[in-house]
Formats: structure tokens, sequence, C-alpha cells
């Protein structure tokens, strides 16, 4: 019997933008994760965020923090306020009248420490569904992110964008259906994605990890890799299982208090990529 034997998986050092969950809350439902919740424990919040901290700078990794806004609940979710790729800034445009002030203290973040920041016309959640991959921009499309956003990408960055249709509401943002594993490969949901979305998928990543619907649910996708360790949701068991054969190190990170809001790992992870 032929033994399999894949090369190690390498870390890559990152350096991280988050949001400390002071403010965080259920106001309002603008996903279908935000209705009929239970109330937020903001102290179980506010200790599953500092293990996520932890988690990152235990395993290398730089963590720096933007100030909370009071009256911005959302705002602990720091994936939203942009695309950093390059260097370059695409700031955000919210879909949400109660997220758009979010972007104010972003940029006011992303300018204090010497980026210039471009401001989207079109309707843009950040990396809520802009992922850098394989030397393209993924970008998700149907309940937030337009398609105009996706041209304007292209524009500023300068990297071929790939629009992919999103058509399940309860993954409205393409980090919660998908996510990168290193730089040429992805795990991802394939019923979050319109027939022809998951055809352009499975051609441009035929050995992608592929979840099901319940580890999807459980905010498997909503992932964060540096190469070789996946920063992962525990409840997804069946992808933290896939994970581990493929050769990564599934390290689980508990952020179940904020799946009330519909986020996770990558919602509270902004990728500075210089």
């Amino acid at each position: 019997m032929r033994t399999i034997v894949r090369p190690p998986r390498v870390p890559r050092p990152r350096r991280f933008l988050l949001c400390e969950p002071r403010y965080f809350d259920v106001q309002y439902a603008i996903n279908p994760w935000m209705r009929d919740v239970a109330p937020v424990d903001t102290d179980l919040a506010q200790r599953q965020w500092a293990a996520l901290v932890q988690a990152y700078r235990d395993h290398g990794h730089t963590v720096e923090t933007v100030p909370p806004v009071a009256g911005l609940p959302d705002m602990v979710f720091a994936a939203n306020s942009a695309l950093v790729l390059g260097g370059r800034v695409f700031g955000a445009r919210f879909h949400a009248p109660q997220r758009r002030p979010e972007s104010v203290a972003y940029e006011k973040w992303f300018r204090a420490a010497g980026f210039d920041v471009h401001t989207p016309e079109a309707v843009c959640e950040g990396e809520g569904d802009l992922v850098p991959v394989g030397g393209y921009v993924l970008a998700g499309t149907g309940f937030r992110t337009t398609r105009e956003a996706h041209r304007e990408v292209q524009e500023f960055l300068g990297v071929p964008t790939i629009s992919l249709q999103l058509v399940d509401p309860y993954f409205y943002h393409l980090d919660t259906a998908l996510f990168p594993l290193d730089d040429t490969n992805v795990a991802y949901y394939p019923e979050a994605f319109s027939p022809g979305s998951l055809e352009v998928l499975r051609r441009l990543f035929p050995d992608a990890v592929l979840a099901t619907r319940d580890d999807a649910l459980a905010f498997g996708l909503n992932s964060v890799s540096d190469g070789c360790h996946v920063f992962v949701a525990p409840q997804a068991e069946g992808i933290v299982e896939q994970l581990a054969r493929h050769g990564y190190v599934p390290v689980p990170v508990d952020l179940s208090e904020f799946h009330k809001a519909g986020g996770g790992i990558k919602c509270c992870t902004q990728e500075v990529r210089s």
C-alpha cells in the first residue's frame, strides 16, 4: 500500500488588527444569525476574544488593536473594515446604516499607521467578501458587497478579481463560506455558491478541502490559517479532522458568543498585508 508523504506545512508570521469587544452586543438584525438570539454574555465574549489574541501571539503573530467606539456593537468584526494588500488599503462602505460609522474609525487607524485609504463608491465590506489567494482576489456578492465594488477593487489593486455569487443567507459574507489554507488552496462549503461560481472554484482549486453544511454552520469556514496552523471553531469537528488529515495543525478557539451576531474567528481578524 502506497504511503502519501506530504511536505511539511510552513507557517508565515502575520500581522493582525483586532478590536476589543467592549461594546459588542446584538441590538439589531442584519443577518439570520441575529434574529431571536439569547442575550450576549459580555464577559464571556471578552474572555473568548482575549483567548484568540493569545492564540495568535503564542503562534508568533503580531496583534494590534483599534480602539472600540461606543454605539458600534459590530465594530469587533474587524475583517469587514478593509482589504489590505501590498500595503494598500481598500476601505469599506457598509450595506447596513448601523455599521457605516465603523469605517470612519478604521480609516483613522489605518491613516495614523501610515496607510493611504481608498474609500469605495460601491457597497463593500472588506475581507468579509474579499479573499486574496493564489494571485487573485476572490470576491463575494449576493448579500452585501456589490459587483461594482469588485470592479473598483481590481482597478485599485491591479489584481485579478473573481466574482463569486453567494446564494444562502446564512453565508452572507464570503468569509463564512470559504477561507484560504495557504497561498494556493482553500476550504469551502459548495452549497453556499451558485452553480457557475462553484464551477469556478472547482477549476481554480481542484484540491480544495470541502466542508459540510454542519461544519459551515458551526463557523468552521470562518477560520484563519498561517499556512500551517488553522485557528478554527472547535464546534466544526468534521473540518478540524479534515485539516489534520491534510497536514495542517488545527488550533481550536471558541468564539461561540460571537456566533450570535453571525461572526467568528475570521470576522474578528483583519490581516494587514504589507
